[in-house]
């Protein structure tokens, strides 16, 4: 297994999601295989939260066997072409009237929930969205936020910010404006927001704590932030934390919800609320299919196979 340091992670994560953007199919930020109509009430949370609005939202979109690999050979994207994107984002929240109001490639099935939906977007509001993609969450706050307001994108992934860009010229969307930057150290001046908004992205950020600290910084007096990601319910196995794999599959990067909400709290947010939650077992994300992949490519004992399956009931 490799050690994972901020700046492995952060590389590794910044590849995966720019062959996704290069691909623009259908992929999902949440392991290997997930069906968005099971649920469980065991291992694996998906949550919607808000800090003076926090929320937290779920991670499964659509999903298949792995297929895009980093520079070292990793296979670390999984991808189902057969499974409609529209589908799906109708699943976890998008109505069909938003999916249609937007540019068609703004939506590569990536998110968790819709928290535009949650957000009580107001006219004339400032809305940042952190780690922003192809646009989809910019178009839609862009749609209701209307002329007299602004919406800032910010991503770190140059490929997904092209097709941001492209997908907002297409639209003639004058008032999203898509800026390159981590969102550990956004590149937006103090108190500029009203509402931030994140879909399934700060999950694979190696230092949340920051992540919350920086939003408080940026946004105004009195704002509030909704947020949809991925929780756990139980600690993974060790072996699980330390596979860059499972880390961008929005499976090793996530905290337990407690120390989510905690995080939230100790950047200076409160009234954090969850607001819904959707619970999936780790086996729907961490497959026979994954395991062996690891087994292979770590050359993983017997005993430490067992280890994961026995977590994985």
């Amino acid at each position: 297994m490799v050690e994972l340091d901020d700046e492995k992670i952060r590389k590794i994560v910044r590849e995966s999601y720019g062959k996704v953007a290069e691909n623009a199919n259908s992929y999902s930020c949440c392991g290997p295989t997930v069906n968005p109509n099971e649920t469980s009430s065991t291992s694996c949370g998906c949550s919607s939260i808000t800090p003076t609005d926090a929320s937290l939202g779920s991670c499964c979109g659509p999903s298949g066997t792995p297929s895009e690999a980093s520079s070292d050979g990793r296979s670390v994207i999984v991808q189902d072409k057969s499974l409609n994107t529209q589908d799906y984002s109708s699943k976890i929240g998008y109505s069909e009237e938003e999916l249609k109001n937007i540019p068609k490639n703004a939506n590569l099935g990536l998110g968790c929930g819709n928290p535009t939906a949650l957000a009580s977007i107001k006219e004339g509001e400032t809305v940042i969205d952190l780690g922003s993609g192809a646009g989809i969450d910019c178009f839609l706050a862009a749609n209701k936020v209307g002329k007299t307001g602004k919406v800032i994108g910010v991503d770190m992934t140059s490929q997904m910010l092209d097709n941001a860009r492209e997908n907002a010229r297409k639209g003639d969307y004058e008032n999203v404006e898509f800026r390159l930057g981590e969102i550990e150290n956004l590149p937006v001046a103090d108190d500029t927001a009203d509402l931030i908004i994140s879909n399934c992205v700060i999950n694979l950020s190696s230092d949340k704590q920051k992540v919350y600290q920086e939003a408080f910084r940026v946004l105004k007096p009195g704002g509030r932030v909704m947020v949809s990601d991925i929780v756990l319910t139980q600690e993974l196995p060790l072996l699980l934390k330390q596979s860059l794999e499972a880390y961008v599959g929005c499976v090793s990067g996530a905290m337990k919800k407690e120390d989510y909400l905690n995080t939230i709290l100790k950047a200076g947010f409160h009234d954090v609320e969850i607001i819904k939650e959707t619970k999936f077992p780790i086996a729907m994300m961490i497959t026979d299919n994954f395991i062996n992949e690891l087994k292979e490519k770590h050359n993983l004992t017997s005993e430490q196979l067992e280890e994961i399956r026995k977590f994985n009931g």
